[in-house]
């Protein structure tokens, strides 16, 4: 099998890349630099002649602050790079599986966002990443879209690693404590993401649509913070307290869900997939960095 994976250097895209896939399994790994995503005309030649068996995009413009000056930018990479790769695999014969987000949703419902759930996203990331979607279901009937919410890693930009670098100098952290999610490890997005790949290639009626993966546990982003320090400290570490704020104490460019919890029984249902905590996730990741570290000090040593 020959799978191109899109995003190679952002979280999910390392994650695909280490998996442990099957044997005879080659895996596409497209940087910004071997793929343009700005450029739609460059992605329908790049799946066209790659010889692919699926395409799968965790790539996405995800500054969402910036896009809301930069909403040229942020559809080019979210919409119409989707668009072409959506008929690209659709010429080709393939599935699509295209990683999505909570921000779909304006995040005013009181309960878990189920698959149909009209989506109402209340900025231009959101809103760029909903054209995507829609790209997504009318190029290619073979897709499947994966929303995901807060998702963190050892690698790249993400909440857990930022909270670890404030801490490293500040004693007080003041952290949101109004907006409520599901933390998702990056490496459990690339574990589904590769799962259903390899069902939809060896199955042309596999279960195809709209599906919602996180960890499993709501929590605010506060309660996320709390929970890193802890874990944190009982390595050893100093860990800072951390003061909840409201949204309003913290103004942003772009507006954030207040409600982001996903319902996944659709996942559970059709691939039996079952997610972990988001606690036993964050465990692993951390020991993951500490490792990181650890031969770091080694090399320079």
């Amino acid at each position: 099998m020959r799978i191109l994976v899109t995003g190679a250097t952002g979280q999910v895209g390392r994650e695909l890349c280490l998996y442990t896939w099957p044997e005879g399994t080659e895996i596409v790994a497209a940087t910004r630099n071997e793929l343009d995503l700005a450029d739609a005309d460059a992605i329908e030649a790049f799946i066209g002649n790659g010889g692919f068996d699926a395409v799968i995009n965790p790539a996405a413009y995800t500054a969402v602050d910036k896009a809301e000056n930069d909403l040229t930018t942020a559809w080019k990479i979210n919409a119409l790079a989707v668009a072409a790769m959506a008929a690209a695999t659709r010429k080709a014969g393939i599935p699509l599986l295209h990683v999505s987000t909570d921000y779909v949703f304006d995040g005013t419902k009181a309960g878990a966002y189920s698959e149909d759930d009209p989506i109402d996203p209340v900025g231009v990331y959101g809103a760029s990443k909903a054209a995507g979607e829609l790209a997504v279901r009318t190029g290619n009937q073979r897709h499947l879209i994966l929303r995901t919410s807060w998702v963190f890693s050892a690698h790249g930009n993400n909440f857990v690693k930022t909270m670890l670098r404030l801490a490293a100098d500040r004693p007080f952290l003041r952290v949101v404590d109004d907006q409520h999610g599901c933390p998702t490890a990056a490496r459990d997005i690339a574990a589904t993401l590769a799962t259903i790949a390899l069902r939809m290639i060896a199955d042309p009626q596999a279960p195809a649509g709209t599906y919602h993966f996180s960890n499993e546990g709501p929590v605010t982003w506060c309660g996320f913070a709390r929970e890193i320090f802890r874990q944190r400290a009982a390595g050893g570490y100093a860990a800072p307290d951390v003061e909840g704020i409201t949204t309003a104490d913290y103004p942003t460019p772009a507006k954030r869900p207040a409600n982001s919890v996903l319902n996944v029984g659709k996942l559970v249902r059709d691939y039996a997939i079952r997610p972990r905590s988001w606690t036993e996730a964050l465990t692993e990741t951390l020991a993951e960095l500490d490792q990181r570290r650890t031969i770091s000090a080694e090399s320079i040593s």
